[in-house]
Order: C-alpha cells, then sequence, then structure tokens
C-alpha cells in the first residue's frame, strides 16, 4: 500500500474557486481507563473507564456539541465507544465504528507497567525505548503496518465525510494513543521510529486537529493535544 502524501501547506477557505474535496478531522483520545490511571499498557484488550474517564468522556461530549459536527467515528473497542457516547447524545448523530482504529496489540506489555516488562526482558524494553516502531515488544502488532492501517481507515472516514457540508466535512473521531502518533507521522512524513520522542502522549479527550485534502492525499496537522 503505497504511504499518503504529506503537506504543511495552509488550508483552503471554505468554498474558494478549485478547493480539492477535503474533510477536518478532530482526533480524541478515549477517556481514562483503570490500566491507564496504573500507567499499564492497555493497547487491544478492552479495559472499562474509570469515573474520571467517564467525566472526560462527558467533557468531550459538551465540545462536540458545539463544533458543528457532520459525524462521529470510534474504534471498535468499547473504551473508544463509551467515550464516543457523549458526543453521540449531544449531537443526535448515528454511532459509526471503524475497525481500522483498534489500538495496536503491546504483546507481552498487555496489562502490564514498562518496569514490570523490564524486569524480565531488559534486552527488549531497550531496544524498543531506541526504535519503538521497528524493534516492538515481543509479540506486539508491527507498528508500521499499524500506522497504515490507521492511515487508510482516516482517509476512508475522510472521503465518507468530505461531501457533507461546503468546504469540507467536520469529523470527530475516538480513538487511542499509541495509534493516532504513529499515524500522525505517517501522515505528515514524521520517521515512525520518532513517534514516541516527537509527538508527546495524547491527553485523555483532547483533540488533535488535522486537514485531510482528498484530491492529491495531503494532510496537515492544524492543533495538537488541545484539552476540551
Amino acid at each position: 500500500m503505497t504511504a499518503p502524501r504529506t503537506s504543511r501547506t495552509p488550508q483552503e477557505p471554505a468554498g474558494a474557486p478549485g478547493a480539492a474535496p477535503a474533510a477536518t478531522l478532530f482526533l480524541a483520545r478515549h477517556g481514562e481507563t483503570v490500566w491507564h490511571a496504573e500507567n499499564r499498557y492497555t493497547g487491544s484488550s478492552d479495559i472499562a473507564l474509570t469515573p474520571r474517564g467517564e467525566e472526560q468522556a462527558a467533557a468531550l461530549g459538551a465540545w462536540a456539541g458545539a463544533a458543528g459536527l457532520d459525524a462521529v467515528v470510534s474504534s471498535p473497542l468499547s473504551r473508544a465507544r463509551r467515550t464516543a457516547a457523549p458526543a453521540l447524545r449531544a449531537t443526535g448523530l448515528p454511532e459509526a465504528v471503524e475497525d481500522g482504529l483498534r489500538e495496536v496489540d503491546f504483546g507481552i506489555g498487555e496489562g502490564r507497567t514498562l518496569a514490570e516488562v523490564r524486569a524480565e526482558h531488559p534486552e527488549a524494553v531497550e531496544e524498543f525505548l531506541r526504535n519503538p516502531a521497528t524493534r516492538p515488544l515481543p509479540d506486539a502488532d508491527d507498528p508500521v503496518a499499524a500506522a497504515v492501517r490507521g492511515a487508510q481507515a482516516l482517509w476512508e472516514v475522510a472521503e465518507r465525510y468530505a461531501a457533507a457540508r461546503e468546504g469540507g466535512g467536520r469529523v470527530l473521531v475516538v480513538a487511542h494513543n499509541t495509534l493516532y502518533r504513529l499515524v500522525l507521522c505517517q501522515l505528515v512524513g514524521i520517521p515512525l521510529d520518532e513517534y514516541r520522542r516527537v509527538l508527546p502522549g495524547l491527553r485523555n479527550c483532547a483533540v488533535t486537529e488535522v486537514r485531510m485534502r482528498l484530491t492529491d492525499r495531503r494532510a496537515a496537522l492544524l492543533s495538537y493535544n488541545v484539552p476540551t
């Protein structure tokens, strides 16, 4: 699969003559879970939100109600769908689930802290910290493949809703911390092994805005990790 091309060019004004079909995606990480509160890798494990996570989801829902959205799309994992639920209620939009937005599986790291994994697999952890995309933890998903999978999912969402309004549709997408950082690197041309260093972890329910231009598959990162 060919990786999407990238751009840092300014966003075209809505309705500008010759403007390319596009969509604006608001990427939000799901609310806090029990494992996140304990700094454990959650990955593909289906873990519930904490009460604080529910409050974060409610705040994202309030943001969504005033954001003029055309769609709300989420990962299939329950923590993402639960986080999207207040936004769906606030906007009256139907639920849409995109399987390609599921989080990366962390293999031997699932449900464990990095310190716990390091105690048993010190060399594997050091390799992961040096090159997290090309030397993932043992038994983990391939982060490079996950970046391609997640980027393709976002392009499909953009294509689905680009015509929702003049100037392009506006979509809230609720998914996951590591997947988003890998995908953002894929979209804007940052080496994937730099994702942990260049893009600090996303706050729960913070919003990152990306403009997706469909004609030439160019993406622009407009804001990152903005609290709701």
